[in-house]
């Protein structure tokens, strides 16, 4: 069993991350914890904080009563702020949140407000620090995460196909794109660690085809495995079929059909992992409570697609899933940036 107590080693991998995110002595940082945050991520931000001498103090809000029909996990969108208009006012004051909540502010509903003030965000995802120490941010991967989502912005079409059956098309012209190696610098800029992202969220009736899910793919709201095979059919954004006659199927099923929301079965955002540091295997040596998979949005060559909100396409729903793929190919225009899943050019 994994021990969580700040360990000498884990508050300098901290103040190296930090300093990337351009945290230097006399910076002004609000953390951002609730009651059921991590305490150990509370401790060791803090204490690397004051060691870099940057200008902190911690925001520590209420974990919310819980009001969805089923459990939410996974969503990077933290409601402990609850709109608050103090909370928003005084991180609107700040150069950095480092941001240590259960699901994370990168889609919390007073973030835009509070980027619009040029503050830029650090996502600590709720992992082990163990996890954190293996995948934490190195400056050599920024070079090729901004490659991918220059690639991305210059596209038309995405295609991704597999040898399991996925055959999916995805206008993405116009549609926003983003991404993080795990740190930024950037007036409003968002990070989040564990990083090495390259995603896009495609706008309004841009997604057909079929997805097939194979053994080996994850659900991350699950914090799963699949075990067996989830073909889907996609029509104008929505997963309009869901077939396997297996518990992996139902699950998903049944899950999406707690909502009783039709917007949780829309697409949210599509790309790819870029991080070599993060590995697809590593959830099999870890217990559910030591990890939030953030690391497995971001293994190198994954497709990563989700359901749910898109607020570019105009939709809004609690309900999503983060599927990553393995051994799928993606092409851009028809220029494959990874094939079976591995990353290929200047993006491996």
């Amino acid at each position: 069993m994994l021990q969580e107590i700040p360990e000498g080693k884990w508050i300098a991998s901290f103040r190296r991350a930090l300093k990337l995110n351009g945290i230097n002595s006399g910076t002004p940082v609000a953390i951002v914890a609730e009651t059921q945050s991590r305490p150990v991520l509370m401790q060791l931000a803090s204490l690397a904080l004051y060691d870099i001498g940057a200008e902190f103090s911690t925001v520590f809000l209420q974990t919310p009563e819980q009001s969805a029909p089923v459990p939410v996990k996974s969503t990077g969108a933290c409601n402990a702020i609850k709109g608050m208009r103090h909370v928003v006012e005084s991180l609107k004051r700040v150069e950095v949140i480092v941001d240590v909540t259960v699901e994370g502010l990168l889609h919390a509903p007073e973030w835009p407000e509070i980027e619009d003030a040029g503050v830029r965000l650090f996502t600590i995802s709720n992992e082990h620090p163990e996890i954190l120490e293996r995948t934490e941010p190195q400056i050599e991967l920024a070079e090729k995460v901004a490659l991918g989502i220059e690639m991305l912005r210059e596209a038309s079409q995405m295609r991704v196909t597999s040898r399991a059956g996925t055959d999916l098309v995805i206008d993405i012209r116009d549609a926003p794109c983003g991404g993080t190696p795990g740190f930024t610098t950037d007036l409003g800029g968002v990070a989040h660690w564990p990083g090495g992202l390259c995603l896009c969220f495609p706008g309004k009736d841009t997604a057909n085809g079929t997805i097939v899910m194979a053994p080996g793919d994850m659900n991350l709201t699950f914090k799963s495995y699949l075990r067996d095979s989830i073909e889907m059919t996609i029509e104008n954004d929505f997963v309009t079929e869901i077939r396997g006659d297996n518990l992996d199927a139902e699950l998903f099923r049944e899950y999406q059909r707690a909502w009783d929301d039709p917007i949780a079965y829309g697409i949210s955002h599509i790309g790819w992992g870029m991080n070599p540091k993060a590995r697809w295997e590593s959830m099999a040596l870890y217990d559910k409570r030591d990890v939030q998979s953030t690391e497995f949005r971001a293994w190198a060559g994954n497709f990563l697609w989700s359901t749910g909100s898109n607020q570019y396409a105009g939709r809004f729903t609690l309900g999503h899933f983060d599927l990553p793929m393995r051994n799928c190919t993606i092409a851009l225009d028809g220029e494959a940036v990874v094939i079976d899943g591995k990353l290929q050019g200047k993006l491996a």
